[in-house]
Order: structure tokens, then C-alpha cells, then sequence
């Protein structure tokens, strides 16, 4: 029996997703036959119920946004999995793991199903792959001589790059980056983890590319720039 009435018991709490399709299925070869028939239980906003994975990835394709998120991955760094969920939250291109291939999937939430997970063995292959691209590499890290992302101009399209929990960006990663930025603290912690500080800055690029844009788009008349 549940004691707290504030608290909603086991057979109260909310299900997630949505059971199995009620009357003709619908059309379309984005469906899943299976998903229609037992129900869509998945993680994915009510846009993409009943949609097949692959048709899911190709329609996020078209909507990406033109960054990158990188992390540092040398000793099994178990925030890469929140960094993931959290990159597909904000429709980033890409996730690109440097250093070790294997990382913890827990925290992505599946996700990684969504989003776009690239390998590098080592920094250099994460610069190789930029310079091709011409993709300016912007560290994300509390050090001495960081600029602040409150102020700086982020690029439209870049590769943000965060360091493993602890010991933060390699010296490595330092010397090829564009610019370090830091984001303002005001309590006794030396830091925030990687998981919180990717949210945060990828939250700043929406910010200065995707609302700024909208708002300029509204305020300013037709034919005017």
C-alpha cells in the first residue's frame, strides 16, 4: 500500500510511451510493423512514434545543427554516455570519442541509436578529421587564461571539446584548440563534470545560432540586412 498520498504508487505512476495502434494502421514506410502492433515504449519524442529506427536517423538528418561535440576518452570516462543523450537532445552532428573506442552506454539512454557516435584513436585523428572539414576545434575547460563562453562568439560550425572527468582537456588537446572557454562558477567546486559542462555549452551555441537567429529573422522587416 502507499503510505504518502503525495506520492503515486507503482501501479499509478504514468507508463511510458504509447500501447499498440487503435484502428487501420497508417501508411508509410517510415512504420514499424512490430512498433504498431505492441506499442512504442522507446525514448523518442510523440513525433517519431511507431517510426523505424532508420527512418528516425534519416529524418533527424535533415535538422541537424552544424556543430560537433568531442570528448577525451582515455580511462573509460563514464559522463560520455550523459554527453551522448544530451548531444541528440540539442541536434548536434556528431559525437566523436577520442582515445579509448569503448565508453559506457548507460547514460546515453539509447540515444547512441539516434545519434551519430564517431571513433578516433588519438588526438590527432580528431584534428586530421576537423581540418578536412575546416572545423575550428573550441576547448571547453576552467584554466587559467580561459576566455568566458558567457562572451565568446562561437562559431556556427565547430567541434566543442571537453576532457575526461579529473583531469580535464590533455595538454594535447590544449595546444590545438582555437580558443579554451570557461564557464562561470560561483561556489566552492574546482569544477562540474563533463556531462553538465557539454550541456551547457552546446546549450550556449543554440542560444547564439538557433534563437538569435529566429529573433533576428522576426525583427527585421523583409529585404532589410
Amino acid at each position: 500500500m502507499n503510505e504518502n498520498p503525495d506520492t503515486p504508487g507503482e501501479d499509478e505512476a504514468r507508463e511510458v510511451g504509447v500501447g499498440p495502434w487503435e484502428g487501420p494502421w497508417p501508411r508509410g514506410g517510415h512504420y514499424d510493423p512490430a512498433l504498431l502492433a505492441d506499442g512504442d515504449r522507446r525514448n523518442v519524442v510523440d513525433r517519431y512514434r511507431y517510426w523505424r529506427r532508420e527512418a528516425i536517423v534519416a529524418d533527424l538528418d535533415t535538422v541537424r545543427h552544424p556543430f560537433h561535440v568531442a570528448v577525451e576518452n582515455w580511462s573509460h570516462d563514464f559522463n560520455i554516455g550523459s554527453v551522448v543523450r544530451t548531444a541528440n537532445a540539442f541536434g548536434c552532428a556528431a559525437v566523436h570519442i577520442v582515445g579509448r573506442r569503448r565508453w559506457n552506454r548507460r547514460g546515453a539512454m539509447v540515444t547512441d541509436r539516434y545519434q551519430h557516435v564517431h571513433h578516433h584513436p588519438g588526438t590527432g585523428a580528431l584534428v586530421a578529421w576537423a581540418a578536412e572539414r575546416g572545423l575550428p576545434l573550441i576547448g571547453v575547460d576552467n584554466l587559467p587564461g580561459a576566455v568566458p563562453l558567457e562572451t565568446y562568439p562561437l562559431p556556427r560550425e565547430a567541434v566543442l571539446v571537453f576532457g575526461q572527468e579529473g583531469p580535464g582537456l590533455s595538454e594535447e588537446v590544449r595546444s590545438v584548440c582555437r580558443a579554451v572557454l570557461s564557464i562561470a562558477q560561483f561556489g566552492s567546486t574546482r569544477s562540474i563534470n563533463a556531462g553538465a559542462a557539454a550541456a551547457i555549452a552546446m546549450h550556449a551555441w543554440v542560444r547564439a545560432h538557433v534563437f538569435d537567429q529566429e529573433l533576428q529573422e522576426t525583427v527585421t522587416p523583409p529585404g532589410v540586412s
